[in-house]
């Protein structure tokens, strides 16, 4: 059994399609998928997925791509994360590729989820996009150990992965992974502990191989699975278990 650990199924060409969703689901032996809130406006859709749908959890967050929309407050982030679904604070973090300038702002958001996660005691699930440095450096400001979580859609060097596991957190593979140009992120997969992995489709995005180009979905994180085994020289099965018992260890309020 196989768990996605980050989809968006809230996004109108999933949420048109989810009886088939769900389905494919079913027949790939994906057995849970994580909801991923990314501003507080979606978050009642995500979280209805996730009370409507006993194999669905749900985060609450906002994405830093999300420039002039209602900043959250980290009473805010309690207060919608006091709900048995919800299982983590996110998505949250930095991204200096899509937006420049001053991106204070940015960083203000993302010390605000971290502190609402240390206290309401759920994870967090991080996006980072050139801007590993900062990242690393505001989590270990605000003591982001406490709670962990995940570094999700990884994309970052070894060294990254290695500094961010040593705060506690768990890398997730997304289908980047079965690309054939990421020859960087085939061998930081090669070499993160198995035991602190995770996987991925981060759908509608990034589909792997073979439908790499069309909307992905969460029945073909399988296909992750299957090339971290072939990469690591080991069974499908052995990554498929070792990541969903990686999955229910860090969401640990995700109720099966």
């Amino acid at each position: 059994m196989l768990v996605d650990s980050h989809c968006h199924l809230n996004f109108p060409e999933l949420l048109a399609n989810l009886p088939a969703i769900k389905e494919s689901m079913k027949a790939n032996e994906v057995g849970h998928a994580l909801c991923i809130s990314v501003t507080l406006p979606d978050f009642p859709q995500v979280l209805a997925l996730a009370e409507t749908n006993a194999n669905f959890f749900a985060s609450v967050g906002v994405h830093p791509d999300y420039e002039n929309i209602e900043e959250p407050s980290v009473a805010c982030l309690l207060a919608l994360a006091d709900h048995d679904k919800v299982v983590a604070i996110g998505e949250t973090g930095l991204d200096y590729f899509r937006l420049t300038g001053d991106l204070e702002w940015q960083r203000t958001r993302f010390r605000t989820h971290i502190q609402a996660a240390i206290q309401c005691g759920k994870p967090l699930v991080i996006h980072t996009r050139n801007a590993a440095a900062d990242t690393l450096r505001i989590m270990r400001e605000e003591n982001a150990q406490k709670v962990g979580g995940v570094m999700h859609c990884f994309t970052e060097s070894l060294e990254v992965a290695l500094e961010a596991i040593e705060l506690g957190f768990y890398i997730s593979f997304s289908g980047i992974v079965t690309f054939k140009n990421a020859v960087a992120i085939k061998e930081v997969a090669r070499q993160v502990p198995l035991r602190r992995m995770l996987i991925e489709t981060d759908s509608p995005y990034l589909a792997p191989i073979p439908y790499r180009g069309k909307t992905n979905q969460p029945s073909y994180v399988k296909h992750v699975a299957e090339e971290i085994a072939k990469l690591r020289g080991i069974s499908f099965e052995e990554v498929a278990t070792a990541t969903t018992e990686n999955f229910f260890q860090l969401f640990k309020h995700a109720h099966v």
